[in-house]
């Protein structure tokens, strides 16, 4: 049994992935921000904790995470001001992944997006400018640790039923995936030690996401 982290617990994805992990046997721990949203988390399985990681430490976030085995980062401002777009999105981020590193956590999954990295190509005046900046930047530090990482790089999220099957690659005919598949992917790499040291860029598409992770 392997003990996981969902950092971003109440999102859309997190709520998928900590089901999928539940109903595999693993051990799961989800941090959220809001105490209104405890019930919601309990009801997917995993283990409550009310964490607001964009104004706490990293030793505090560490705290959190102590024990785990896996981090899992599916937490985002979710748009709004660039400010807080940096403050979680980047600052909340690297920390995280500097926690783990203090916690000796070693398996860090990053849900990032298809195109993220310093040649993203959004102009400054584009209101995603800021969350482009700082996946940027998030990617860019959990690459540089010492970490087990996989990024994951999804396009256009949508709240379409999972199909189950994707494609992977640079070169992708879809622009859009279901947030269930992509919590079914998260699932998969942590299943998939070869995963380590890789980006995955994928979105809706034939192949069984098992079979898609392998040969990626």
């Amino acid at each position: 049994m392997t003990r996981i982290a969902i950092i971003g617990g109440h999102g859309k994805v997190a709520l998928y992935l900590a089901r999928i992990l539940g109903a595999e046997g693993h051990d799961v721990t989800s941090l959220f921000r809001n105490p209104e949203h405890e019930a919601d988390v309990v009801a997917t399985g995993a283990a409550p904790v009310v964490a607001d990681v964009e104004h706490q430490s990293v030793e505090e976030i560490a705290a959190a995470i102590v024990g785990h085995d896996v981090v899992v980062w599916t937490a985002g401002a979710g748009g709004g001001s660039a400010e807080r777009t940096y403050a979680v999105d980047r600052d909340a981020a690297i920390r995280a992944i500097d926690a783990a590193v203090a916690a000796d956590v070693p398996r860090f999954v990053m849900v990032s997006y298809k195109g993220a990295g310093p040649n993203h190509g959004v102009p400054p005046e584009n209101s995603f400018f800021a969350y482009a900046e700082s996946k940027a930047a998030a990617d860019a530090h959990l690459r540089q640790s010492d970490l087990d990482w996989t990024v994951l790089g999804p396009s256009a999220l949508t709240d379409d039923p999972g199909t189950g099957r994707i494609e992977v690659g640079a070169r992708l005919e879809s622009t859009h995936v279901s947030r269930e598949d992509v919590a079914r992917v998260a699932a998969a790499v942590l299943e998939a030690p070869w995963t380590t040291k890789t980006t995955i860029d994928f979105n809706v598409g034939d192949v069984p996401i098992a079979e898609a992770v392998r040969s990626a």
